[in-house]
């Protein structure tokens, strides 16, 4: 399973951005399982149309939440306009689940921010 976590300027169109990372991550669109925001983005239409389209159930996450995710990342002009110093990179980390790991930290595009995260690879017979 990979989680997209993803912060957006309002207004901005999201799809581009996101196809521009998955891209770059060499992961597609049908790898994904779920997209994960800021509860006040997942509220719009834009965010929820984007789930949608691709099969991706939706998760939001409030500021508190995303503040007390640790993350590599953290942006001071983040957490003045969100209340969390990060959204992309912590939101796709909690909805990936505990002990999820970022795969591609946080990349902006056009005034979207997408990271994603997912569950570490253990091979067969390794812990």
């Amino acid at each position: 399973m990979i989680a997209l976590g993803l912060g957006a300027r309002s207004g901005v169109p999201l799809r581009a951005p996101v196809l521009a990372a998955l891209a770059a991550a060499g992961i597609g669109p049908a790898m994904v399982t779920v997209l994960a925001t800021l509860d006040r983005r997942a509220a719009e239409h834009r965010f929820q149309e984007l789930a949608t389209g691709f099969g991706w159930r939706l998760s939001a996450f409030t500021a508190a939440e995303l503040a007390a995710c640790p993350v590599p990342n953290p942006s001071l002009r983040t957490a003045a306009a969100t209340g969390a110093p990060s959204v992309a990179e912590a939101a796709a980390l909690l909805a990936a689940g505990p002990g999820a790991v970022l795969i591609r930290p946080k990349t902006a595009r056009d005034g979207v921010t997408v990271a994603l995260a997912g569950q570490p690879f253990a091979a067969p017979g390794h812990s």
